[in-house]
This record gives C-alpha cells, structure tokens and sequence, in this order.
C-alpha cells in the first residue's frame, strides 16, 4: 500500500485501508476508550508514527506516564503535528493533528504541572499511532 498522497484521500479509501476504530478515531475525531490503547504503558525506545499515514510524529524519549490512559508525550517531532482549536463537548481544547494527512491524534493539554520540559501533555489515541522500535526501519502492521 502507497502512503503518498494520503492527505487527498477520500473517505471510502480511508475506509478501505483503516479499520473501523481507526476510522472512527482518525478521520471522525473519535477517542478510544482509557486505558484500552496499546502504547499507553509502552516503554520502548523508537518512533510513533501517524496510523493513517505512517509520518513519524512523536519520538519516545518524549513520551511520558501521566496516569490518563492515554499515550502522552510532551513535544511532537518539529512540524508533525498541527494544532486546532477545539469547542466540541462544550470545552475549549487544542485538538492535534497528522501534518501530513489531517488525521486526528488526540488532544493538548497545558499548565498541569507535570515535570516535563513543555509543561504540556500530548495525550494520544493508541488506535491513532504505529510505533517503530529503535531497531526496526518501519512501523509495526495495522
């Protein structure tokens, strides 16, 4: 499967590649459920790629145990994600996203008092990244 291009897909190809969670985490802005996510207790040292596209968005010695539920990291490899504005669910929240493909990763969180360089928590869908270990070349399967 080619990654290229993957920001002009259209909805039925998003379909026809992401499974239905990933579908309804990544191109409909879902959450999964806390504490469900594979990578939220992973401690490996590699790279979290975007599960849509495959770019590498977060490296691990970013990452962090904020006790949510959720992988956190407190900085995203320069220029892999993007920030929006988020209102929905009657909060304001910084909604981050795939730079490459606009697919939705999770949520900002700023001023929490976690001891990390930032002050900010990337918390994370699991269902929205792959992770590639230190050794390997590409991301682990969908």
């Amino acid at each position: 499967m080619s990654k290229t291009n993957s920001a002009t897909k259209t909805n039925d190809e998003w379909r026809a590649i992401l499974s239905r969670e990933q579908f309804r985490v990544l191109r409909e802005r879902g959450t999964e459920a806390p504490g469900t996510g594979k990578y939220n207790k992973c401690a490996a040292e590699g790279v979290y790629n975007c599960g849509a596209c495959g770019a590498p968005l977060y490296k691990s010695s970013t990452k962090f145990d904020s006790g949510c539920g959720w992988p956190a990291f407190f900085d995203a490899i320069p220029n892999a994600v993007r920030q929006v504005e988020d209102n929905s669910g009657g909060m304001a929240r910084t909604e981050i996203i795939c730079s490459k493909c606009s697919s939705h990763l999770g949520h900002i969180f700023r001023g929490e008092g976690f001891r990390t360089p930032t002050n900010e928590r990337h918390c994370v869908n699991s269902i929205s990244l792959t992770f590639a270990d230190k050794d390997s070349a590409k991301g682990d399967s969908k």
